[in-house]
């Protein structure tokens, strides 16, 4: 343990000034978004009392649906996991400056691939079938958002419009595909793929209830993380977002770097279709448009694009939506009501954003300017 003797030369001669200037420089990143999400549910909680309800035994019912209990700490880890991997769809992108939400698209996309590999190799070793249908899952989601990219840098087509345009798309071509070539005739009720064989299913943790792809969005965000802090891709990419021609001068290969970020990007989310049918869907149907590319914007926004913040984000916005169905029962409220929430949290994320560089406690360069 570092005592206080040992710290100024964690920081150099500077010792307590420069250990000082280095929490003040990182804690406006934490500092403003948790505001944000206060100042949130302060306002969600006005409408709530509009509606004649209880904020406090609203947020109780909240935390008990979502972290109360063991099964419902379960239930937000197996929501969390969609989440991890719809996130880094829209903050690897954003490390190049674009606006991508349109993760919904890959995502169904990815489930809809992996459904129909997993039901093509029927009869095959299950590690083979398994890995074909992640692959699968990651390329269709990569060509969907990769597209978006190459439209962004070739075209100059705005890739937050594109991306949302092309999630309708993806959504209306799972349709097509569900409901015809690929559907099940033993699916009336609800059109689906042909049930994976039990083999290609993707199993818990062992002593959870929780599905393995909680691990593979958690080492996602790891391997994002040491992505863009640690490699000169990511180095690249960081220049480029800041100035493209700054970038370009400097002889860094931006278009290649725009679409390769946005297509791993894609990728992340048609992994996350392919957890949703090998965990948990079984098949793939109109359940994989569950809607966790959007929120999955939110968690990043929230998280400042920070891949490792993204883990904590996911899991209290998985532990949000798994307290849905409590809030319905208990509060007659609609279970849709933490979706009123999210949105009042997303638009004052957004507000924040003005926020940044205006704090002279969380800028040290102004600390020794006079008035």
């Amino acid at each position: 343990m570092a005592t206080g003797a040992g710290m100024p030369a964690l920081f150099g001669a500077r010792g307590y000034s420069a250990a000082l200037e280095w929490i003040a420089r990182r804690a406006e990143a934490f500092v403003i978004p948790l505001a944000a999400l206060v100042v949130g549910m302060a306002l969600f909680s006005l409408f709530i009392l509009a509606v004649g309800k209880s904020p406090v035994l609203l947020y109780e019912t909240m935390w008990r649906g979502g972290f109360g209990s063991w099964f419902s700490v379960q239930n937000s880890l197996s929501r969390a996991a969609p989440l991890l991997l719809a996130a880094l769809c829209v903050a690897l992108p954003a490390r190049l400056g674009l606006v991508v939400i349109g993760g919904e698209g890959a995502i169904v996309l990815g489930g809809v691939a992996a459904a129909a590999i997993g039901v093509a190799l029927g009869g095959a070793p299950s590690s083979i079938v398994i890995l074909a249908m992640g692959v699968a899952g990651m390329a269709a989601g990569g060509i969907w958002i990769g597209a978006v990219g190459a439209l962004r840098y070739y075209r100059a087509v705005n890739e937050t419009i594109s991306s949302l345009l092309m999630a309708y798309i993806a959504i209306a071509l799972m349709n097509q595909l569900v409901e015809g070539p690929l559907r099940d005739p033993a699916s009336l009720n609800k059109p689906s793929t042909q049930p994976l064989a039990d083999i290609y299913r993707i199993g818990n943790i062992p002593g959870m209830d929780v599905h393995w792809g909680l691990v593979v969005g958690v080492i996602a965000c790891i391997l994002s993380w040491v992505l863009i802090e640690k490699t000169r891709w990511g180095f690249a990419a960081r220049i480029a977002g800041g100035n493209v021609r700054a970038a370009q001068v400097q002889g860094l290969a931006v278009g290649p770097l725009v679409v390769g970020f946005t297509a791993l990007s894609g990728g992340f989310a048609g992994l996350a279709g392919m957890l949703e049918v090998a965990a948990v869907q079984g098949s793939a149907n109109a359940s994989l448009a569950a809607g966790y590319g959007y929120t999955g914007i939110l968690v990043a926004f929230l998280a400042r694009h920070n891949p490792l913040a993204i883990i904590p984000v996911a899991i209290l916005l998985g532990g949000i939506d798994a307290s849905g169905g409590l809030i319905q029962r208990r509060l007659d409220l609609p279970d849709a009501t933490v979706l009123v929430l999210q949105g009042m949290i997303f638009v004052v994320i957004l507000f924040s954003e003005t926020f940044y560089g205006r704090f002279k406690a969380f800028n040290p360069d102004l600390w020794k300017r006079v008035g």
